[in-house]
């Protein structure tokens, strides 16, 4: 198969988005088929392969020039406009304005074939992708979607951490996207998500039918994540791969239990693999409980520097509120790491149950997430018993070869099902299908 992977926004050291793309797009090769992976800034890392398209963006958001205004030439097409004004009135503009770009780079041409024969969008949901999948049916070409959790739920715990009117109304604006996503997602071939627990929720906020949805496990590198008795582990060190400025990833309760623990464990120190903002909200924390000199944040590791600091941890904690998956779960198992984790979402699809790779807590109970934490610190039995059960699950379970066969498999059920489907529409007297769009 010609395979379109479509990502918004692809940074392969922060968030999953770069992960999967670069993960799925390798093992799609592997397979045999061919990949072009359609992406804005910052742009992913790809491996041997793949082909990268690049569709620049004015790139809003980036440090050092975040809300920068552009010059007048480059505000000169529609795309470039939107991703702009919405800007400037607090909304989240990318997926909209990468949805745009890229229904104008790959809209069939006049006499010209499409190159692909399936485009799979990674959660962009923007009105471009509807435009896009009009172009294309005649030509039997499906478009998909990756949909990894409803945002709705970020938006719903954003809005609970703020306070303040004022406040909340710029919340309510830059997750303005939302209503969108929900109306793209539901015009589209087919929704590809992670978990049974992201089917429930996302048929409950944005009113996708069961069926219209594929379950499929992400992965992870076993042989990259794992564990390796050599790297000496740093006593009482926790480590918590998290976005730490997002209240769903529930790292503010991580930091309300740190004091709790270190009564007990002096030596407990957190290493958060995530940038906390100047003056946000986890840094504001950080210096009020005291903690500055035990809790650190790193950020933009390379994938060798980031599997040698979780072998070095002896806990990994992933105190989210909520979870449509967790990749950062995967690979701390996979390195062997015993996981203190939350029961939110779909934590216990990845952890399973209460003591055979993690100890489970309730979402946002510091008193609980303390107990655990300094439970496993004191015994080093458990941790190790835990850490084999983690491996174990992983490498039975979470792979990425598998999670993309699974996805190919798919794919080739899409594609057959949109053919048929589109050799049934009878055509107008006239009509030249090949000149539609």
């Amino acid at each position: 198969m010609r395979i379109a992977l479509l990502s918004y926004r692809s940074l392969p050291t922060c968030g999953g988005q770069g992960v999967y793309v670069r993960q799925v797009s390798r093992e799609l090769v592997a397979l045999g088929h061919e990949v072009t992976v359609i992406s804005g800034p910052p742009y992913p890392i790809l491996d041997d392969g793949v082909a990268l398209q690049k569709l620049p963006s004015l790139d809003l958001w980036s440090e050092p020039n975040a809300f920068r205004w552009p010059a007048p030439r480059e505000l000169r097409d529609l795309a470039s406009m939107t991703e702009f004004v919405m800007m400037r009135t607090g909304q989240f503009s990318e997926p909209l304005a990468f949805s745009l770009r890229a229904y104008k780079a790959l809209k069939p041409r006049k006499g010209t074939p499409p190159p692909f024969d399936i485009v799979h969008d990674n959660q962009t949901l923007g009105y471009g992708m509807v435009a896009l999948r009009r172009a294309l049916a005649p030509h039997g070409i499906p478009v998909v979607a990756t949909l990894h959790h409803p945002i709705t739920v970020d938006r719903r715990l954003h809005l609970e951490a703020t306070k303040g009117i004022k406040n909340r109304f710029g919340v309510r604006r830059w997750y303005s996207f939302l209503p969108m996503q929900a109306r793209v997602a539901r015009q589209l071939d087919g929704i590809i998500i992670p978990s049974e627990s992201s089917r429930t929720d996302i048929n409950a906020d944005m009113g996708l039918p069961s069926e219209q949805m594929h379950t499929v496990p992400l992965g992870t590198e076993h042989e990259v994540f794992s564990p390796d008795p050599s790297v000496a582990k740093v006593p009482g060190r926790i480590v918590v791969v998290t976005s730490a400025d997002v209240p769903l990833k529930g790292l503010s309760v991580l930091l309300e239990a740190l004091p709790k623990i270190r009564v007990e464990r002096e030596n407990a120190h957190v290493v958060c693999v995530g940038k906390a903002r100047a003056g946000g909200a986890a840094a504001r924390q950080v210096s009020e409980l005291g903690l500055t000199d035990v809790v650190t944040f790193r950020s933009n590791l390379e994938q060798s520097e980031l599997v040698d600091l979780l072998r070095s941890a002896e806990v990994a904690v992933v105190p989210s509120l909520y979870e449509g998956f967790s990749l950062p779960a995967v690979e701390e198992m996979s390195c062997g790491l015993p996981l203190v984790a939350t029961t939110a979402g779909a934590l216990p699809e990845v952890t399973g149950p209460d003591g055979e790779a993690a100890l489970t807590v309730p979402p946002g109970d510091a008193g609980a997430l303390a107990v655990a934490i300094t439970r496993l610190l004191d015994d080093p039995e458990l941790r190790a018993r835990l850490g084999a059960g983690g491996r174990r699950r992983v490498e039975k379970r979470f792979s990425w070869k598998a999670a993309t066969a699974g996805t190919a498999a798919w794919y080739a059920e899409r594609i057959e099902a949109h053919r048929a489907a589109t050799s049934k529409t009878p055509r107008t007297a006239g009509q030249n299908v090949t000149d539609r769009g």
